[in-house]
């Protein structure tokens, strides 16, 4: 076959398949797969950035709630403790005067005289002539060795107890025992809130997905003018955390305005609890020995030895510590405290703070923001006030108990998660709706063991000095996390940014 007609057969080939070019479709399914995969691709790294950013988002929020939350929460604890400790030292005060009087034995020695003059005057009764009179006569004569024996009996009881345990309670007294643990509760608890605060924090950050340690910080937010400082650490030696005061410390700083409110408190809670002491273990001597007149000499030294303790041996010492309040927090409101108050010295800051989320596809996706993700919350410690409830006028329907806070071994009931139903109505008796009379105590101060937490929007007006102010704590330094830069935003722009 000549060239001549090869290349005018291949030439004719070459026209055909021009010609058929524009209807082929070989390899256009591999072309769009290629497009489609690239896209489903970036929609895939969008959705799963879409995703991580609202994981962390919400795990970084529930940890800022948990910071401030569980942070308050131990600071709450602390001021319960402080009411105990202080009902404490009032109820020691209380059975070191009982136990003096125990061993001292004052009241027992006047019996025999008192039950003499009895003895006295029962031969003239039996000799009256009357029945009535002559038979009380003889019951005076067959009662009185009884109760000399009983007083006798109790008396020998009274002065074992005391030479076990006053000695015991002396020392508690003479070394300032309880006031000295208070001291250390004021000091150790808002670091325990700290360590608090940075392990809840720690544990929502867990698994970190590559962001690193979560960490939690609870702030003050008593100065909103000062530099800001965290709960507890060097922040301590400053002013405490907790807003209570030492009137011991104070009256010696030259404050001796809480000293005489400190010392009225402590007298009359301790002579409260000895009065229990004394109707509880005089009970049989007031009903049933009523001759010997044994209760009220008892009552009578007991109080002696407890003045003696208040007045004359620690009229400045083994004082219970007390809330601080400002000069123009004096005038309190109905609640208990005022708002500036609240702001001030029981509102705490709770912040989380966490590595940006590692983005997927960084090259076609990237976060415009330089500094690290950063979240915050409220929480306030308060007394809270008494509950609604159905009350009545009918008779016998209120209650005279006057709670004192919260004494040891008194537990006020647990409220039902059911509400309450509306009583039958009964045309006889009237029923309203009111606060609870009798339940608990909710006086605003540190003889109430009733102190709880709950989280409050967020209207610190030293709330963008907190969000961006490094706290001086040694792990958040060396984590190296980026704080974001606002500015002096005001309270109302940062509730424009953030709603919560």
């Amino acid at each position: 076959m000549s060239t001549r007609s090869t290349n005018a057969r291949w030439l004719v080939r070459a026209v055909f398949g021009l010609r058929r070019l524009d209807r082929c479709e070989e390899g256009a399914i591999s072309l769009l797969s290629v497009f489609a995969v690239l896209l489903l691709t970036m929609l895939l790294g969008m959705v799963m950035n879409v995703g991580r950013h609202v994981d962390g988002k919400i795990r970084l929020q529930n940890a800022a709630d948990a910071v401030a939350y569980s942070g308050s929460a131990v600071l709450a604890r602390g001021l319960n403790t402080l009411a105990f400790t202080n009902h404490l030292l009032s109820d020691v005060f209380a059975m070191t005067a009982f136990l003096r009087e125990a061993r001292d034995r004052n009241a027992e020695r006047y019996v025999p005289a008192i039950l003499a003059a009895w003895d006295g005057i029962g031969p003239v009764f039996r000799r009256s002539g009357f029945p009535k009179f002559e038979r009380l006569g003889a019951a005076i004569v067959r009662k009185t060795p009884l109760e000399q024996q009983l007083v006798q009996t109790y008396g020998d009881w009274a002065a074992a107890a005391s030479e076990r345990i006053l000695p015991l309670f002396e020392e508690i007294l003479a070394a300032e025992m309880i006031p000295e643990y208070q001291r250390a509760v004021v000091r150790t608890f808002p670091d325990i809130a700290q360590l608090a605060a940075a392990e809840v924090a720690r544990r929502d950050g867990d698994p970190n997905r590559g962001r690193g340690l979560m960490y939690g910080v609870l702030w003050r937010t008593s100065d909103p003018d000062a530099v800001p400082m965290p709960v507890g650490g060097p922040a301590e030696q400053l002013g405490p955390t907790l807003p209570v005061v030492d009137p011991v410390f104070e009256a010696l700083a030259g404050d001796s305005r809480y000293l005489a409110r400190a010392r009225s408190r402590r007298d009359a809670l301790a002579d409260a609890y000895l009065r229990d002491w004394n109707n509880q273990t005089m009970y049989i001597f007031d009903r049933e020995a009523k001759m010997c007149q044994f209760g009220n000499l008892w009552r009578a030294f007991t109080c002696g030895q407890l003045q003696r303790l208040l007045t004359v041996e620690y009229p400045n010492a083994n004082l219970p510590h007390l809330l601080r309040v400002d000069q123009a927090d004096l005038d309190l409101d109905d609640a208990g405290v005022t708002t500036s108050h609240l702001a001030r010295n029981f509102t705490f800051l709770g912040v989380a703070y966490w590595r940006r989320v590692p983005e997927m596809l960084p090259g076609l996706f990237r976060n415009p923001m330089e500094n690290d993700a950063v979240a915050y919350a409220e929480a306030r410690v308060f007394i809270p006030r008494l509950r609604l409830e159905w009350l009545s006028d009918a008779p016998g329907g209120g209650s005279s108990h006057m709670p004192i806070g919260g004494v040891p071994g008194d537990f006020p009931d647990i409220p039902s998660d059911t509400p309450p139903s509306p009583p039958t109505p009964n045309p006889e008796i009237r029923y309203y709706v009111g606060r609870q009379t009798h339940r608990f105590s909710s006086q605003w101060d540190l003889f109430n063991q009733n102190w709880t937490v709950q989280l409050v929007p967020a209207t610190q007006p030293c709330l963008a000095q907190i969000l961006q102010t490094p706290p001086p704590l040694p792990t958040f330094a060396r984590e190296g996390y980026r704080l974001p830069r606002l500015g002096p935003l005001r309270p109302e722009d940062m509730g424009t940014i953030s709603t919560h």
